[in-house]
């Protein structure tokens, strides 16, 4: 049997870090949105057990590749015999703050779940994928979504699915490295959905990725012209709202313009235009009925 899902990128609409935790995480408050930007994986089932990935991704052994752990993880807890090869068309930027990662392995628990009959349900497989990520759990839930703890408890949301422009600078911002920086704020306050719609909630990771990295801080700068810019995630990319797609190119063209000005190189971002989705597109086709 052979299935083909999309796996999609999510925003950080706020990231807010509220305290450290005994075993050494943090917790945040952080509201989720999918958008409309995806890879796609193609699972084919293989009756010898093995997990092979295609294309391989340069420099990362399988091992940790979070696709390969998410199959294997779900063999081991099911007690399957069976395998699968994996197909990947990536089109999300690695290390951006879109989750590229943690969608890929979610949809690999949702799919080969399906795939292979094995019946868990989707806060079991939540519970797979907090192990692998802490961002998994959202990709699985499915559905826009107000979360706390380390990202892993939530409540459902329906907010405006607007269009966004989005901006993947050239750098690669590393999650437990920001995390050890002193200077990160780890007491925010918890606000509510209100806050949000109000003009509230930031991201805690922007001061400390605008010190790190100067073309993040110029690409802010730039984006700053057209719109209320922000980070998603740890970074590196960031976003605007838009009104509609046209909105969003036409600002994409503007800000293209500008990039001399704010010493911007072409070579140093690459841009992106999708839509929000509170529902997940890896729900849809033949994952429909998984919802």
């Amino acid at each position: 049997m052979t299935l083909t899902v999309r796996s999609p990128a999510k925003l950080n609409l706020f990231l807010h870090i509220t305290g450290r935790r005994a075993d050494g995480y943090h917790n945040l408050q952080t509201l989720f949105q999918f958008v409309d930007l995806c890879d796609t994986l193609s699972f084919e089932t293989l009756s010898t057990g093995e997990c092979l990935i295609t294309p391989p991704i340069p420099g990362v052994p399988n091992e940790a590749n979070l696709i390969y752990q998410a199959a294997r993880c779900l063999q081991q807890a099911t007690g399957t015999h069976q395998g699968a090869h994996i197909r990947v068309e990536k089109q999300l930027p690695m290390g951006g703050g879109l989750g590229g990662g943690s969608s890929n392995a979610a949809s690999t628990l949702v799919a080969l779940n399906h795939l292979w009959n094995t019946g868990l349900t989707r806060q079991q497989l939540q519970q797979l994928g907090l192990a692998i990520g802490a961002d998994v759990p959202i990709f699985i839930h499915g559905h826009a979504a107000l979360a706390e703890g380390v990202g892993e408890r939530f409540q459902d949301v329906d907010i405006a699915e607007p269009w966004y422009l989005i901006a993947a600078p050239d750098c690669h911002a590393n999650t437990a490295e920001l995390f050890q920086e002193k200077q990160l704020t780890r007491n925010s306050k918890v606000i509510k959905i209100r806050d949000f719609l109000n003009g509230g909630g930031h991201n805690d990771f922007e001061p400390v990725l605008k010190k790190r990295f100067p073309l993040i801080q110029r690409c802010l700068a730039l984006m700053e012209t057209a719109g209320k810019a922000k980070v998603t995630g740890s970074g590196a990319c960031l976003f605007i709202q838009c009104s509609d797609e046209a909105d969003a190119r036409a600002k994409q063209q503007t800000l293209t313009l500008g990039m001399p000005e704010f010493g911007i190189t072409h070579q140093e971002v690459t841009w992106m235009i999708a839509k929000g989705c509170n529902h997940s597109p890896l729900f849809s086709g033949p994952l429909a009925d998984q919802c």
